[in-house]
Protein backbone atom coordinates (compact mmCIF):
# COMPACT_ATOMS: atom_id res chain seq x y z
CA UNK A 1 0.00 0.00 0.00
CA UNK A 2 1.07 3.33 -0.93
CA UNK A 3 2.04 5.61 1.69
CA UNK A 4 -0.51 8.43 0.93
CA UNK A 5 -3.24 5.69 0.78
CA UNK A 6 -3.06 5.65 4.59
CA UNK A 7 -3.98 9.43 4.38
CA UNK A 8 -6.71 8.93 1.98
CA UNK A 9 -10.83 10.53 3.51
CA UNK A 10 -12.28 7.16 3.97
CA UNK A 11 -8.85 5.58 6.45
CA UNK A 12 -9.03 9.11 8.48
CA UNK A 13 -12.72 9.06 8.60
CA UNK A 14 -13.21 5.43 10.15
CA UNK A 15 -9.85 6.14 11.93
CA UNK A 16 -11.51 8.87 13.56
CA UNK A 17 -14.80 6.76 14.13
CA UNK A 18 -12.75 3.85 15.56
CA UNK A 19 -10.85 6.19 18.18
CA UNK A 20 -13.92 8.37 19.47
CA UNK A 21 -15.68 5.36 20.05
CA UNK A 22 -13.48 3.87 21.76
CA UNK A 23 -12.54 7.55 23.38
CA UNK A 24 -16.14 8.08 24.61
CA UNK A 25 -16.22 4.51 26.11
CA UNK A 26 -12.88 4.83 27.55
CA UNK A 27 -14.46 8.52 29.54
CA UNK A 28 -17.26 6.52 30.80
CA UNK A 29 -15.32 3.91 32.03
CA UNK A 30 -12.86 6.61 33.77
CA UNK A 31 -15.75 8.56 35.43
CA UNK A 32 -17.49 7.50 38.90
CA UNK A 33 -20.65 6.40 36.18
CA UNK A 34 -22.87 3.55 36.49
CA UNK A 35 -20.23 1.18 34.63
CA UNK A 36 -17.86 1.83 37.13
CA UNK A 37 -20.17 1.39 39.95
CA UNK A 38 -21.11 -2.06 38.92
CA UNK A 39 -17.40 -3.18 38.08
CA UNK A 40 -16.99 -2.75 41.81
CA UNK A 41 -19.87 -4.34 42.87
CA UNK A 42 -18.64 -7.08 41.24
CA UNK A 43 -21.34 -7.05 38.60
CA UNK A 44 -19.64 -7.50 35.50
CA UNK A 45 -22.70 -8.74 33.22
CA UNK A 46 -23.82 -5.07 32.47
CA UNK A 47 -20.43 -3.33 31.55
CA UNK A 48 -19.43 -6.40 29.28
CA UNK A 49 -22.99 -6.11 27.50
CA UNK A 50 -22.36 -2.36 26.83
CA UNK A 51 -18.87 -3.26 25.46
CA UNK A 52 -20.23 -5.64 23.50
CA UNK A 53 -22.99 -3.54 21.71
CA UNK A 54 -20.48 -0.84 21.21
CA UNK A 55 -17.91 -3.50 19.31
CA UNK A 56 -21.09 -4.86 17.42
CA UNK A 57 -22.12 -1.24 16.30
CA UNK A 58 -17.95 -0.22 15.43
CA UNK A 59 -18.13 -3.53 13.25
CA UNK A 60 -21.53 -2.66 11.90
CA UNK A 61 -20.50 0.33 10.58
CA UNK A 62 -17.40 -0.66 9.34
CA UNK A 63 -18.98 -3.41 7.42
CA UNK A 64 -21.21 -0.80 6.05
CA UNK A 65 -18.63 1.22 5.24
CA UNK A 66 -16.43 -0.90 3.73
CA UNK A 67 -18.79 -2.94 1.60
CA UNK A 68 -19.68 -2.62 -2.01
CA UNK A 69 -22.97 -0.64 -2.27
CA UNK A 70 -24.30 -2.32 -5.32
CA UNK A 71 -22.14 -0.89 -7.99
CA UNK A 72 -23.27 -1.19 -11.32
CA UNK A 73 -20.25 -3.37 -13.69
CA UNK A 74 -18.19 -1.58 -15.34
CA UNK A 75 -17.98 -4.10 -18.13
CA UNK A 76 -21.45 -4.88 -19.80
CA UNK A 77 -21.85 -8.18 -20.28
CA UNK A 78 -23.41 -9.71 -23.18
CA UNK A 79 -25.77 -11.05 -21.77
CA UNK A 80 -26.81 -7.06 -20.63
CA UNK A 81 -26.49 -6.18 -24.40
CA UNK A 82 -28.89 -8.62 -25.17
CA UNK A 83 -31.32 -7.34 -22.27
CA UNK A 84 -30.50 -3.33 -23.18
CA UNK A 85 -32.14 -4.34 -26.92
CA UNK A 86 -34.92 -5.79 -25.41
CA UNK A 87 -35.86 -3.07 -23.31
CA UNK A 88 -35.99 -0.96 -26.66
CA UNK A 89 -38.66 -3.48 -28.41
CA UNK A 90 -40.43 -3.21 -25.11
CA UNK A 91 -42.72 -0.12 -24.91
CA UNK A 92 -43.93 -1.39 -21.20
CA UNK A 93 -40.55 -1.29 -19.40
CA UNK A 94 -39.04 1.96 -18.24
CA UNK A 95 -36.61 2.82 -21.04
CA UNK A 96 -33.25 2.21 -19.37
CA UNK A 97 -30.13 5.20 -19.98
CA UNK A 98 -26.52 5.03 -20.57
CA UNK A 99 -24.49 7.36 -17.60
CA UNK A 100 -22.89 9.82 -18.66
CA UNK A 101 -20.10 9.80 -16.95
CA UNK A 102 -19.10 5.89 -16.49
CA UNK A 103 -20.48 5.18 -19.87
CA UNK A 104 -22.76 1.62 -18.29
CA UNK A 105 -26.46 1.04 -19.03
CA UNK A 106 -27.93 2.24 -15.51
CA UNK A 107 -30.63 -0.26 -14.54
CA UNK A 108 -33.71 1.68 -12.90
CA UNK A 109 -32.86 3.37 -9.79
CA UNK A 110 -29.66 3.67 -10.46
CA UNK A 111 -27.69 6.51 -10.10
CA UNK A 112 -23.62 8.06 -10.88
CA UNK A 113 -22.24 8.92 -7.56
CA UNK A 114 -19.37 11.84 -8.20
CA UNK A 115 -17.33 11.25 -4.86
CA UNK A 116 -17.32 7.33 -5.82
CA UNK A 117 -17.00 7.45 -9.38
CA UNK A 118 -19.14 4.90 -9.72
CA UNK A 119 -22.96 4.21 -10.86
CA UNK A 120 -25.19 2.39 -7.41
CA UNK A 121 -28.22 0.17 -7.76
CA UNK A 122 -31.02 1.55 -5.64
CA UNK A 123 -28.58 4.67 -4.97
CA UNK A 124 -29.84 6.17 -1.50
CA UNK A 125 -27.02 8.77 -0.65
CA UNK A 126 -23.83 8.96 -0.35
CA UNK A 127 -23.05 9.17 3.70
CA UNK A 128 -19.98 11.27 4.39
CA UNK A 129 -19.56 9.53 7.91
CA UNK A 130 -19.38 6.20 5.80
CA UNK A 131 -17.27 7.64 2.90
CA UNK A 132 -18.74 5.27 1.43
CA UNK A 133 -22.60 5.28 -0.68
CA UNK A 134 -25.38 3.53 1.00
CA UNK A 135 -27.12 1.49 -1.96
CA UNK A 136 -28.68 -1.85 -2.84
CA UNK A 137 -26.38 -4.04 -0.77
CA UNK A 138 -25.38 -2.32 2.16
CA UNK A 139 -28.93 -0.04 2.99
CA UNK A 140 -30.51 -2.95 4.88
CA UNK A 141 -26.92 -2.54 7.41
CA UNK A 142 -27.13 1.15 7.38
CA UNK A 143 -30.49 0.63 8.95
CA UNK A 144 -29.55 -1.91 11.52
CA UNK A 145 -26.58 -0.10 12.31
CA UNK A 146 -28.30 3.25 13.11
CA UNK A 147 -31.20 1.37 15.21
CA UNK A 148 -27.78 -0.23 17.08
CA UNK A 149 -26.65 2.88 17.71
CA UNK A 150 -28.97 4.91 19.19
CA UNK A 151 -29.14 1.88 21.90
CA UNK A 152 -25.83 2.51 22.47
CA UNK A 153 -25.95 6.18 22.30
CA UNK A 154 -29.23 6.37 24.88
CA UNK A 155 -27.35 4.01 27.35
CA UNK A 156 -24.38 5.96 26.97
CA UNK A 157 -26.29 8.89 27.89
CA UNK A 158 -27.97 7.77 30.79
CA UNK A 159 -24.38 6.78 31.81
CA UNK A 160 -23.17 9.89 31.32
CA UNK A 161 -25.72 11.64 33.55
CA UNK A 162 -25.09 8.93 36.60
CA UNK A 163 -21.97 10.37 36.71
CA UNK A 164 -22.50 13.85 36.55
CA UNK A 165 -22.08 16.29 40.25
CA UNK A 166 -23.33 19.29 39.92
CA UNK A 167 -23.52 20.64 43.93
CA UNK A 168 -19.80 21.17 43.68
CA UNK A 169 -17.30 24.28 43.21
CA UNK A 170 -16.73 25.51 39.98
CA UNK A 171 -13.16 24.61 39.85
CA UNK A 172 -13.80 21.49 41.25
CA UNK A 173 -16.48 20.03 38.72
CA UNK A 174 -14.54 21.62 35.85
CA UNK A 175 -11.45 19.47 37.09
CA UNK A 176 -13.79 16.75 38.12
CA UNK A 177 -16.86 16.67 35.60
CA UNK A 178 -15.98 18.65 32.56
CA UNK A 179 -14.75 16.19 30.33
CA UNK A 180 -17.94 13.87 31.28
CA UNK A 181 -20.08 16.95 30.74
CA UNK A 182 -18.54 17.32 27.26
CA UNK A 183 -19.06 14.00 26.48
CA UNK A 184 -22.74 14.18 27.47
CA UNK A 185 -23.35 17.10 25.47
CA UNK A 186 -21.23 15.45 21.99
CA UNK A 187 -23.80 12.04 22.91
CA UNK A 188 -27.03 14.36 22.96
CA UNK A 189 -25.81 15.53 19.09
CA UNK A 190 -25.14 12.45 17.56
CA UNK A 191 -28.13 10.46 19.21
CA UNK A 192 -30.48 13.38 17.92
CA UNK A 193 -29.13 12.40 14.76
CA UNK A 194 -28.96 9.19 14.59
CA UNK A 195 -32.89 9.06 16.02
CA UNK A 196 -34.07 11.20 13.03
CA UNK A 197 -31.82 9.15 10.43
CA UNK A 198 -33.23 6.40 11.83
CA UNK A 199 -36.88 7.61 11.83
CA UNK A 200 -36.65 8.71 7.90
CA UNK A 201 -34.34 5.68 6.56
CA UNK A 202 -37.54 3.72 8.52
CA UNK A 203 -40.34 5.80 6.68
CA UNK A 204 -38.65 5.32 3.37
CA UNK A 205 -38.32 1.73 3.62
CA UNK A 206 -41.84 1.65 4.43
CA UNK A 207 -42.75 3.72 1.63
CA UNK A 208 -40.29 1.35 -0.96
CA UNK A 209 -38.77 4.76 -1.51
CA UNK A 210 -34.70 6.33 -1.28
CA UNK A 211 -33.71 9.54 0.12
CA UNK A 212 -32.70 10.57 -3.76
CA UNK A 213 -36.12 9.39 -4.94
CA UNK A 214 -37.75 11.34 -2.28
CA UNK A 215 -35.65 14.43 -2.71
CA UNK A 216 -35.88 14.80 -6.10
CA UNK A 217 -39.13 12.89 -7.73
CA UNK A 218 -39.23 15.84 -10.11
CA UNK A 219 -36.15 15.52 -11.54
CA UNK A 220 -36.25 11.44 -12.05
CA UNK A 221 -37.87 10.57 -15.62
CA UNK A 222 -39.06 7.18 -14.16
CA UNK A 223 -40.70 8.82 -11.25
CA UNK A 224 -41.75 13.16 -12.30
CA UNK A 225 -45.10 11.97 -14.62
CA UNK A 226 -46.29 9.45 -11.90
CA UNK A 227 -48.90 10.10 -9.39
CA UNK A 228 -47.38 7.73 -6.43
CA UNK A 229 -44.83 5.40 -5.88
CA UNK A 230 -44.28 2.83 -8.57
CA UNK A 231 -42.59 0.50 -6.16
CA UNK A 232 -44.60 0.74 -3.50
CA UNK A 233 -46.29 -2.99 -2.81
CA UNK A 234 -47.46 -2.32 1.01
CA UNK A 235 -45.86 -1.90 4.16
CA UNK A 236 -45.41 -6.25 4.79
CA UNK A 237 -43.69 -6.69 1.09
CA UNK A 238 -41.49 -3.60 0.98
CA UNK A 239 -40.38 -4.81 4.44
CA UNK A 240 -39.68 -8.49 3.44
CA UNK A 241 -38.17 -7.07 -0.05
CA UNK A 242 -36.06 -4.63 1.94
CA UNK A 243 -34.61 -7.15 4.75
CA UNK A 244 -34.93 -10.41 3.38
CA UNK A 245 -35.22 -10.09 -0.58
CA UNK A 246 -38.81 -11.10 -0.77
CA UNK A 247 -40.51 -11.15 -3.54
CA UNK A 248 -37.56 -11.14 -5.94
CA UNK A 249 -37.54 -9.55 -9.19
CA UNK A 250 -36.47 -6.38 -11.13
CA UNK A 251 -37.25 -2.79 -10.35
CA UNK A 252 -37.97 -2.68 -13.94
CA UNK A 253 -40.84 -5.49 -13.72
CA UNK A 254 -42.21 -3.41 -10.84
CA UNK A 255 -42.61 0.10 -12.75
CA UNK A 256 -43.72 -1.89 -15.51
CA UNK A 257 -46.58 -3.63 -13.56
CA UNK A 258 -47.82 -0.35 -12.54
CA UNK A 259 -47.82 1.40 -15.65
CA UNK A 260 -50.03 -1.24 -16.74
CA UNK A 261 -52.10 -0.88 -13.48
CA UNK A 262 -52.58 2.81 -14.42
CA UNK A 263 -53.21 2.34 -18.18
CA UNK A 264 -55.73 -0.18 -17.10
CA UNK A 265 -57.31 2.53 -14.67
CA UNK A 266 -57.66 4.85 -16.87
CA UNK A 267 -59.59 2.61 -19.69
CA UNK A 268 -61.69 1.92 -17.41
CA UNK A 269 -62.62 5.55 -16.54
Amino acid sequence: MAPWALLSPGVLVRTGHTVLTWGITLVLFLHDTELRRWEEQGEPLLPLTFLLLVLGSLLLYLAVSLMDPGYVDMQPQPQEELKEEHMAMVPQVAVLRRCRYCLVLQPLRTRHCQECRRCVRRYDHHCPWMENCVGERNHPLFVAYLALQLVVLLWALNLAWSGLRFFQPWGQWLRSSGLLCATFLLLCLFAMVAGLLLASHLYLVASNTTTWEFMASHRIAYLRQRASNPFDRGLIRNLARFFCGWPSGSWETLWAEEEEQEEGSCQAV
